[in-house]
This record gives structure tokens, sequence and C-alpha cells, in this order.
């Protein structure tokens, strides 16, 4: 177990260790730790920024491609890493021979059959250690540098969407305000109007109908 804990350090922490208990690793590290939380699941969402808590790996020559829908192309990965055909092709061939292994062979069985095989086509070991230790570098480089740019979309929507939270409650306090003073408005209105009510009241009706029919400055009130 003291070989595969060292795994991870060999290459800076590139190497995925699937082992032990519920995923995790020996180091303790599972491939659940490659799952991206928005900050609002993490706790407080600090402000939007260019601080972001990711680490960069600088080995793209060319901007790597996107990944729609999370579908990546990984030879273009790849190729924007500077890794050639010919080195991606060594690592391909010797994963083909070692999945062509019958399942259950013996480690050891697995090394000398798999190096006897690439010895036997002139294939250097070292060379597709290289491009292998390359490639896992490539997919961790791109692997930050999404995780970067989700975190500052996610930080920038999460601002953005605190704004418009807050434009809302402003909204709808401005309403509230408007309606409760309508209400205060008309209650204040109708008792106006009951005073006045007792001046027309005392004239009659009959009085106040006629009135209100011949003068060009009334309109007769509705049903």
């Amino acid at each position: 177990m003291t070989q595969k804990k060292n795994w991870g350090t060999t290459v800076a922490g590139w190497f995925l260790v699937q082992d032990g208990p519920a995923g995790q690793g020996d180091d303790g590290a599972g491939t659940e730790d490659y799952t991206y939380q928005p900050p609002s699941e993490r706790g407080a969402v600090p402000p939007a920024g260019p601080a972001v808590a990711v680490t960069p790996l600088d080995v793209f020559k060319t901007p790597p491609p996107e990944a729609p829908g999370g579908k990546v192309d990984f030879d273009n990965v790849f190729e924007a890493a500077g890794i050639g055909a010919e080195g991606r092709d060594r690592v391909t061939r010797t994963l083909d021979l070692l999945t062509s292994l019958p399942p259950g062979t013996d480690d050891t069985v697995k090394k000398q059959i798999v190096t006897a095989s690439l010895r036997a086509f002139n294939v250097p070991v070292d060379k597709i250690i290289e491009s292998g230790a390359e490639e896992l570098q490539a997919l961790e480089a791109y692997i930050r540098a999404g995780a970067a740019d989700v975190e500052k979309v996610t930080l920038e929507g999460e601002e953005r969407i605190k704004h418009f939270e807050e434009e809302v409650a402003r909204l709808r306090t401005v309403m509230q305000q408007r309606v409760d003073e309508q209400n205060t408005v008309i209650k204040s209105c109708n008792n106006k109007k009951l005073d006045v009510q007792k001046v027309l009241e005392f004239f009659g009706q009959e009085a106040v109908a006629r009135v209100v029919r011949e003068s060009p400055k009334l309109q007769e009130p509705s049903a």
C-alpha cells in the first residue's frame, strides 16, 4: 500500500487513487475531490472578483477546446498541451496491450508480457512513461482551467443574483409602501366625504339631485 500512496506524489497529485472505502484513495483523496461545488454549497459566497481558489497548470501551448455538454475532445486537449500524435499513440497502444490480457493476470506477468511486446516493436518504455505523464498533466491542467472558469462564472452569477434579489426586495418595499399610502388616502377621503355628505343631506336628496343634473360642473354619479 505504501507504493500506491507514493503514486499520488510522483506527478504532483495527478493520479487518481480509487482504492479504499467509499472510493477513497490511500492518501484520503477520492474521485469526489474532482466534483465541482458552487460557492453557495460550500458556505458563504465570497464577492466576485479575480481571486479564484484554483492553481492553474501552465502546460497549454494553444487554448484547449471547450467541452460542450461535458464532452471532452481528448485528442485536441493533448494537442493543445503540445503532446504529438506519436506520443499519444504510444500510450494508446500500451493501454490496448494491457486491456487485451486475460483478467486476473498477475501484475508481474503483465509487466513481462507488455515490456517484451514493446521491445519487440522497438518502443522505448521511457518515452511511453513520459507521454503518459504528459497526458495526466494535460488532463489535470484542463480540469483546473475549467474549474477556474466555472468558479469565475459562478461567483459573477451569484453576485448578479444577489443584486437582483436586493432590487426585487427594494421594489417590493416600494410597492407595499404605495399600497399602504393609498389605503390611508382612501380612509382619509372617505372620512372627509362623510363630513361633506352631512351638508348635502341637510338640503335633501331631491335638491341635490336637481343641482347635479343642471350644473355643467358636475357629473351624475354612476350606479
